[in-house]
């Protein structure tokens, strides 16, 4: 199974992709935590270049470019093999970010980003996370990381409200695989949603 987290910059998806590989792994099941861009070590290369930097050191075109190419590493060499090996494969963002970041919210680039998908990754989750906060409290966390990978959040505030708004509908749009968690809540409580709703997905007791 394929299960992807999205949301905006400090909405908590990182740390609820480890929550739900850890819930997963102690009842036995063998669970591979990915996250992009990076996952692969070409990928993580690449993702050098994406997070960090000048919020204006590249186009949204440029960006679909290279974020497809970390995704076609990380999928040929660690997403495709987990799954072949019957694991469940848990990444901290996937293909709906782009579809959001650089398709919706930097431009009418949509089409662009589906039909790359299309030609050169031709693979969905079979369940995503989708984290929704507010999106100042959301961006005053991911700056106190102090991570210097701050490229995205360095865009303001402005640009992390239009990225919400992006992921709910995402989340509307493709409801029959997103599940909209309240994000503004304890880190306990999200984990227990999550949980819950994954449970739920494949049909057991949480």
């Amino acid at each position: 199974m394929f299960v992807t987290f999205e949301g905006i910059d400090g909405s908590g998806k990182s740390t609820q992709a480890r929550r739900l590989a850890a819930a997963l792994e102690a009842r036995g099941q063998t669970v591979r935590l990915t996250r992009e861009p990076g996952g692969s070590a070409g990928a993580e290369e690449i993702r050098r270049l994406l997070v960090e930097g000048d919020p204006g050191r590249w186009s949204a075109e440029t960006e679909i470019l290279l974020f497809t190419a970390a995704r076609r590493d990380h999928v040929e060499r660690l997403i495709h093999p987990a799954l072949a090996d019957g694991e469940i494969v848990v990444s901290d963002r996937f293909a709906d970010s782009t579809r959001v970041y650089q398709g919706a919210t930097r431009g009418d680039l949509r089409g662009i980003v589906d039909e790359l998908h299309r030609l050169m990754i031709g693979l969905e989750p079979d369940l995503t996370f989708v984290i929704d906060m507010d999106p100042e409290v959301a961006l005053a966390r991911g700056l106190a990381r102090r991570s210097g990978e701050d490229r995205f959040e360095d865009m303001g505030a402005g640009f992390q409200a239009t990225l919400r708004d992006g992921f709910r509908a995402l989340a509307h749009d493709l409801a029959e695989r997103c599940v909209l968690i309240d994000g503004g809540r304890s880190e306990d409580a999200v984990a227990a949603d999550v949980l819950a709703a994954y449970c739920a997905r494949i049909g057991v007791r949480a």
